[in-house]
């Protein structure tokens, strides 16, 4: 399926209920509150790359079981929980590396649970 870049739109700041949202993957949309620079794109196509390898709905699953068990098990607060999540870590860590996304190992997020 094709990728498809929405940019300058509202839907961020829609959905920004726990933390503020300046961009969003849901597949296989890539939606930004603003004209993105390379990182933010950069970012973002780490998350295509998560939800392609466990088929989108298997990504929804474990990003919100992972925030949930950050929230009451880590106590951490809705902001501090979202960052420490294996698929937030993996593309923060790797949003300054363009080829990134292409190169990447499979499952590459595994790396941060």
């Amino acid at each position: 399926m094709k990728v498809r870049i929405i940019e300058e739109s509202r839907i961020p700041k829609m959905l920004s209920w726990f933390i503020n949202i300046s961009a969003i993957t849901i597949y296989p949309f890539i939606i930004s509150k603003y004209k993105m620079d390379q990182r933010t794109r950069t970012h973002e196509w780490i998350h295509i790359k998560q939800q392609e390898e466990l088929w989108v709905i298997g990504f929804y699953i474990l990003y919100v079981g992972y925030w949930l068990k950050n929230i009451v098990w880590n106590r951490q607060s809705p902001s501090i929980a979202y960052h420490n999540i294996p698929f937030e870590l993996e593309a923060y860590a790797n949003d300054n590396n363009c080829y990134y996304p292409l190169n990447r190992e499979r499952f590459g997020w595994t790396k941060w649970i």
